[in-house]
């Protein structure tokens, strides 16, 4: 009979090992020893071999053949080839959530845009923002009736939300980009028909640096005048700022570029706290 592992046990070294992947003591990329880890905790490989397959599940690890696990690490290209496909299926999982819309399910997403937006970067934690984040997404992409698209966008999006809560930037940035939710669903709900593959777009924008470009609706920057070109840089510029707005001493909103205020994955110094969605 296989030795199985008391579920007190798994999910106590399931949350150690996330806190250790989320403090930074982990970094991306680094590989999980299971041997290694069973000794440091004095425990059997089982029990650690379970955790990490759990963790493999919510995405902040990655099981490679022959190789064994190591903390998610996706490149710039596999992010922007995921968001790239996630813009078209997420897309048509808001217009059919728009279809489908009832006053009960707009009450619910109404409520969890309100829950992400007081999130509390001093007494929150990163894992409990991702996962505020992932439930409005997952309420809407659930609200298309679609059971196949809603596994297909889960299965694309673990390993992304999981890939940016390791990214460490600072709890003001993280708040900002959270605090855009409210417009994505106002565009879904508007009765306006607002185009929401722009809208969706745009939300990605908000965290990762042209997340379109190599989908269909990316135009290569060649291939623009060159009016259009300005426009481009401008709006990469755009993207993915490193610091949110800001009030000057007279109240008007100001947004500041500082790339120092921002450790990106792969670096070891850690800014304010872990993790972007």
């Amino acid at each position: 009979m296989a030795e199985t592992t008391p579920s007190t046990l798994k999910s106590h070294l399931v949350q150690r090992l996330r806190e250790a992947i989320l403090a930074g003591e982990y970094k991306p990329g680094d590989r999980l020893n299971e041997s290694l880890i069973a000794r440091e905790l004095k425990i059997s490989r089982i029990p650690v071999r379970e955790a990490l397959f759990q963790l493999q599940e919510s995405g902040l690890v990655m099981n490679h053949e022959r190789r064994g696990m190591f903390v998610t690490l996706l490149s710039k290209e596999d992010v922007q080839k995921i968001n790239s496909v996630r813009i078209i299926l997420e897309t048509e999982a808001l217009k059919l959530a728009r279809a489908r819309m009832t006053p009960e399910l707009e009450t619910a997403l109404c409520a969890q845009v309100n829950k992400i937006e007081s999130w509390n970067g001093t007494e929150g934690t990163v894992a409990g923002a991702a996962a505020l984040d992932l439930e409005f997404h997952r309420t809407l992409w659930a609200a298309s009736g679609n059971d196949c698209l809603v596994r297909v966008l889960d299965s694309l999006a673990t390993v992304l939300f999981a890939h940016k809560t390791l990214e460490h930037v600072s709890h003001e940035l993280r708040k900002w980009r959270l605090n855009h939710h409210r417009a994505l669903l106002d565009v879904v709900l508007s009765p306006r028909e607002l185009d929401i593959q722009e809208a969706v777009v745009m939300h990605l924008r908000m965290a990762y640096p042209e997340p379109e470009r190599f989908s269909s609706i990316a135009t290569p920057a060649s291939n623009l005048p060159e009016p259009a070109r300005r426009e481009r840089r401008a709006m990469v510029k755009f993207q993915a700022p490193v610091v949110p707005p800001r009030e000057n001493n007279r109240g008007i909103g100001r947004r500041r570029q500082r790339a120092n205020s921002v450790t990106r994955i792969g670096q070891s110094t850690p800014v304010d706290a872990p993790g972007s969605l």
